[in-house]
């Protein structure tokens, strides 16, 4: 995100394209997609928050899961209708569309505790400024032991430093915990863990970090645990641009 960028939504069939053209962007999808099949029991609900154009979503049904997929972007929307046509007449996915404020209210107030896991990958809660109201919603929807699977922004991603707004911002991150910038749909926020730890009180607990690239060949394992603090995970996570965060359902 250069200083002075196109504020042009990228979206529908342009979004799939741009999206799939980076290696490094294919190993992240992949590797959330891998870790969300390892957290989730065999033959979960999922709720895929922020589908985009439904990519994950047929992968997941694909492996048995059952899948609710919702996306405030209405060409992403009209793409994902298209692209999982069979699986929806299938009933194995179901799309909600409608505004984000709409989203909130139904579940809210719906409290169906049916959904095992809910992913949302390539960093959708990175575009919400309230996380709080929306981890609430996603308690109103898990069972008792749900839990949350999240890739974010990285705030401590080695590539940004090259730009302005970074070096700007970096002391609002260690002083609030935050920062935003402008994006083409909403202000794209970055957050330490401890913020987002903060935010997701007291519906969730943040379980689990994990780089979000897979391993490479030299590396013993993708998860690491209380990143903040600990020297010994920070040369490999600020290499990646997203980390994936696990969040625990607390109890009622």
């Amino acid at each position: 995100m250069r200083e002075g960028a196109s504020q042009e939504i990228i979206t529908g069939a342009q979004y799939v394209q741009q999206m799939t053209a980076l290696e490094s962007d294919r190993r992240a999808r992949m590797a959330f997609l891998d870790l969300a099949l390892k957290v989730a029991p065999r033959g979960a609900t999922l709720l895929d928050f922020g589908a985009g154009t439904g990519i994950d979503a047929r992968f997941y049904a694909a492996h048995g899961c059952r899948v609710t997929a919702y996306d405030v972007d209405t060409k992403m929307c009209e793409f994902f209708a298209e692209h999982c046509r069979d699986l929806i007449d299938a009933g194995s996915v179901t799309l909600e569309t409608g505004t984000y404020p709409d989203f909130l209210a139904r579940h809210r107030t719906s409290a169906s505790h049916s959904i095992d896991l809910v992913t949302a990958n390539f960093a959708p809660l990175s575009l919400i400024s309230n996380l709080n109201e929306l981890f609430a919603t996603f308690h109103a929807l898990t069972r008792p032991d749900g839990k949350v699977l999240a890739s974010v922004l990285n705030p401590y991603f080695v590539g940004d430093l090259r730009y302005g707004w970074w070096w700007r911002n970096a002391p609002r991150l260690w002083q609030s915990g935050h920062y935003s910038v402008p994006g083409a749909q909403a202000p794209i926020v970055r957050r330490r863990l401890a913020d987002c730890a903060a935010q997701s009180a007291p519906y969730f607990t943040l379980e689990r970090v994990f780089r979000g690239l897979p391993p490479n060949k030299r590396r013993r394992a993708n998860g690491i645990e209380d990143c903040e603090g600990h020297r010994s995970t920070w040369t490999g996570m600020i290499t990646c641009r997203f980390l994936f965060l696990l969040f625990q359902r607390c109890s009622p």
